[in-house]
């Protein structure tokens, strides 16, 4: 689904994709989004933050309350504030206008590739990496923390799982980025920084002093030791 107010942008990105093999649905505000979302099935959101009647930011609000489905804001508005709020608010990526529809499409469909492998199907047998109070089954794609069950995004629990499959290894940005977004790194640190973030809040006791994922300063990430 596009939630796009300007017409002409919301016809070209939906001929463009359909030509890719999509199925489109297009909305001009974001009341008419909500209730096309309450009515439909959709694989991925394409949100623009400026709309009428209710805007992108309320929109996505809405309906995190009750889907993961990938939500992909766009914006004419680029400052690095409209790029953390609206990943903040839980959006899985950000692309400003004017952008190329080579890039968008790259970008959508690794966003719901994400969230395919995200969903994966369970398996006869699971394996369940345990690191101090959490338990990650990665076959099942489910963490729990002291038993209790965490809410994670398709990107949240991709970087989860790449830092719990390599206890040792020390990522930097560009190596996130590659490994979890399967995409050229062209510096926008933002994006990794606000992820991080979000992962941070639901994983550690007190995420403004992590413990589970460490920060080196300079150098990128790595699964911190207990």
């Amino acid at each position: 689904m596009l939630v796009e107010d300007d017409q002409s942008i919301s016809e070209m990105v939906g001929h463009y994709l359909t030509k890719e093999g999509f199925e489109m649905v297009h909305a001009f505000d974001g009341e008419e989004g909500v209730r096309l979302f309450h009515q439909g099935s959709y694989d991925l959101i394409l949100l623009d933050i400026m709309l009428p009647k209710l805007n992108g930011m309320d929109f996505l609000k809405i309906i995190r309350q009750e889907s993961n489905i990938p939500v992909l804001m766009i914006s004419a508005k680029d400052g690095e504030v409209d790029k953390a709020l609206g990943l903040g608010f839980g959006a899985d990526d950000y692309i400003a206008k004017p952008f190329s529809m080579i890039e968008l499409t790259a970008r959508v469909k690794a966003a719901i590739r994400r969230a395919t492998q995200y969903s994966a199907e369970e398996p006869a047998e699971s394996k369940v990496i345990r690191i101090h109070q959490l338990a990650i089954d990665i076959d099942n794609v489910s963490v729990m923390k002291n038993g209790e069950p965490l809410q994670l995004t398709s990107t949240e629990w991709q970087l989860l799982c790449l830092f719990a499959a390599n206890p040792k290894k020390v990522f930097t940005k560009e190596q996130i980025y590659r490994s979890v977004w399967n995409e050229e790194y062209f510096g926008d640190q933002n994006i990794i920084n606000v992820h991080m973030r979000r992962l941070r809040e639901k994983i550690e006791d007190d995420p403004s002093a992590p413990q589970y994922i460490k920060t080196l300063w300079g150098i990128g990430y790595k699964l911190g030791e207990f």
